[in-house]
Parts: structure tokens; C-alpha cells; sequence
């Protein structure tokens, strides 16, 4: 066995396989979708939790099994643990598998039957459809965003909840919409990686200008569209409807500088937090709303 084959090499080596933070802001929406389902926290909610966080793992390691020459190329993504040789692609494959298996599992036995079948069907959206589409065209991210989505509706419909409810409808809508930003953001700092790797780039069709008013009007609609969740009643406390208010104008600033008065062409890592952290307090109100209301 090769001394990078060793078990210990390969078990600090599963957070990045796992892609550990993507996976847990991932359970973070699915248990979002139940809490707001249900109104409360229950036992329930643990194995949503988990069978989520196992299933998005299983994802992303079978994305990397997917894509190891093309993240070899790629300055961002050469140390993951397969292009770097420290996983090899049989390991990886079994790793895929049971990560897969046991969250499928989970999910099945329980949940329910279906949060594990909409678990299956964002495999096969994401690794079959989205990995495909993004070496063709930079917006890929436009269909390949109904992934992020998906884990709000696992949690939804683990409550027992109807799918084509409005009120899982509108959140799931602004999750979509806050997605092409995050992603886009992500494209736009790997520019040079993506070209070396012979992917598509935003400067390949649209200048530095078009690129900053795309982006721009992309956060201003994510943002609105965080108030119609309290237009329409999903945040009914007037201190956390204030509050939403207050970030949307404070998100709009940042990005009107980051975009427009900075002499670096996007201040990515700014940017990148702040759209983030934006998502993450929204989804905090509806489940502080939630608990209370």
C-alpha cells in the first residue's frame, strides 16, 4: 500500500472529498425546510439532517471522481484529495457509494420516501446534468441552481408537507436566486483557472462592464426577492421584518462599491462573504419566525 493509501491519509482527507462546509450548508437548508414545515424541532429533524449531510457528500465526491483532470489543471481545485493521488479512484468510487447508500438509506427509512427520492433525483441533476452543462456554458448555474433548491424541499416534504405549497415555493425561489450570484462570483475569481482547464469564462462573451451590471442586477433581484418572503407573511415579526429591510439596504451599498468603485475588478472575497452571510440570515429569520409564530 502506498504510503498516501493509508487509512489515516485517506480519512483527513474526507472533508475536502466531502467538501464538509458545502455539505453542511446543505443540511442547514434541508433542516430550514422542516423547521419551517413543522414550527418546531423534533427527533425527526437529526436524520434529515444527517441523511442530507451524507447524500450531499456523496455528491461532491462523486463530482471530484467526475472531474479529477479537469481539477488537476486548476490551481483551486489540484490539491483536492484525487487529483493530488492521495484518494485513488477506486477508493473514491467506494467512498461514493456507501456515502450514497447510507444517506439514501436514512432518508428512506427515517424520513420518508419521498425527501429520499427528491435525494436521488438532485444526484442525478447535479452529476448528470449541471457537471455536464458547465463545461459547455457559463450559465449552466441557471438550470444547475433547482440542486440548491432541493434540499429546502427534502426538508419540506419530510414534514409531511405538499411540495407545490406557496409558501415553500417562495423561499425555494429566493434560495435559486441567491445561488446564481454565489456561483457566478465563484466563476468570475476562478476566470484564469477555468480557462486553463478550457472551460467557459465570462470574459469570453461579455466585457468587465456588462459582467459587474449582470452581477449587480442579479443581487438586487435576490434581495428584493428576500421581502417578498414577508410581503407574503412568511416573516411576521415587525423586529425581524426591520431588520430584513436594514440588510437589504446594507447588501445593496457593499455591492454597489464592491462592483462599481473599486479599482480591483471585484473584490471577491468581500463579495463572496457578504452574499453568504446575506443568505444565511434570511434563512435564520424564517426559522427564528417560524419557532415563534
Amino acid at each position: 500500500m502506498k504510503k498516501n493509501q493509508y487509512p489515516i491519509h485517506i480519512i483527513q482527507s474526507l472533508p475536502k472529498l466531502m467538501r464538509l462546509g458545502v455539505s453542511l450548508a446543505v443540511s442547514f437548508s434541508a433542516i430550514t425546510g422542516y423547521i419551517v414545515a413543522t414550527s418546531g424541532i423534533d427527533f425527526k429533524i437529526i436524520n434529515v439532517f444527517i441523511g442530507v449531510f451524507l447524500l450531499s457528500g456523496g455528491a461532491s465526491a462523486l463530482n471530484q471522481l467526475q472531474e479529477y483532470k479537469t481539477d488537476a489543471l486548476m490551481n483551486r481545485t489540484k490539491n483536492r484529495p484525487i487529483p493530488a493521488k492521495i484518494i485513488s479512484i477506486s477508493t473514491g468510487i467506494i467512498i461514493t457509494c456507501v456515502l450514497c447508500l447510507a444517506g439514501f438509506l436514512i432518508l428512506l427509512v427515517k424520513v420518508g420516501s419521498i425527501p429520499s427520492i427528491l435525494g436521488l433525483l438532485n444526484i442525478l441533476w447535479y452529476n448528470g446534468f449541471y457537471t455536464y452543462l458547465k463545461k459547455k456554458t457559463v450559465f449552466a448555474v441557471v438550470p444547475g441552481s433547482l440542486t440548491g433548491v432541493t434540499p429546502l424541499l427534502i426538508g419540506w416534504s419530510a414534514a409531511g408537507k405538499y411540495l407545490l405549497a406557496p409558501e415553500i415555493i417562495f423561499i425555494s425561489f429566493f434560495i435559486y436566486m441567491w445561488q446564481i450570484p454565489h456561483f457566478w462570483l465563484l466563476l468570475i475569481k476562478n476566470g484564469e483557472d477555468y480557462k486553463k482547464a478550457g472551460l467557459g469564462t465570462f470574459h469570453r462573451i461579455f466585457s468587465e462592464d456588462q459582467v459587474k451590471r449582470i452581477l449587480f442586477a442579479w443581487i438586487i433581484s435576490t434581495s428584493l426577492t428576500s421581502l417578498l418572503l414577508a410581503y407574503f407573511g412568511f416573516i411576521q415579526s415587525q423586529v425581524l421584518f426591520t431588520l430584513l429591510i436594514i440588510m437589504n439596504g446594507i447588501i445593496s451599498i457593499i455591492f454597489y462599491r464592491i462592483l462599481f468603485n473599486s479599482e480591483e475588478f471585484i473584490q471577491f472575497k468581500k463579495a463572496f462573504i457578504t452574499i453568504n452571510i446575506f443568505m444565511f440570515m434570511v434563512m435564520s429569520f424564517l426559522i427564528m419566525d417560524s419557532l415563534v409564530y
